[in-house]
């Protein structure tokens, strides 16, 4: 798992490979990457929108930007945490995802939150001995 902690708001990410989604011999490698985030402070904040940089192991690099996740901007009340999965596809059999979150205070002032970098690991990768 990987952590990452801005203004008292844990990201905690968790990818996972899946072999029955990919397809090695066409190129195709699938990750799910499980994401919870979890509101340690004392303010109520709105996560509004993502930001992933995602690169694959030839080091080409996939911008995303958009409202919300999986569909929802949801509100962390001190205390609170929300959950998702979503995925991403490669053309490589390894990567490395980075990326925030876009938030907002009771306020409505903006900020951003770090998502940890975390790499896409697949048995397909070559293993090279030094």
């Amino acid at each position: 798992m990987y952590t990452a902690v801005t203004r008292a708001i844990r990201v905690t990410v968790q990818p996972a490979f899946l072999e029955d989604q990919s397809a090695p011999a066409e190129g195709r490698y699938v990750w799910a990457y499980h994401v919870r985030i979890d509101n340690e402070g004392e303010e109520t904040v709105q996560l509004r929108t993502r930001y992933w940089q995602i690169t694959d192991a030839m080091g080409r690099v996939q911008e995303v930007r958009g409202p919300g996740v999986v569909g929802e901007q949801p509100v962390l009340e001190p205390g609170g945490s929300f959950e998702y999965t979503s995925g991403t596809p490669l053309g490589t059999p390894s990567g490395i995802m980075v990326g925030s979150y876009g938030m907002e205070d009771a306020d409505g002032v903006p900020f951003d939150i770090a998502i940890p970098a975390f790499s896409l690991d697949s048995p397909h990768q070559p293993m090279r001995l030094n």
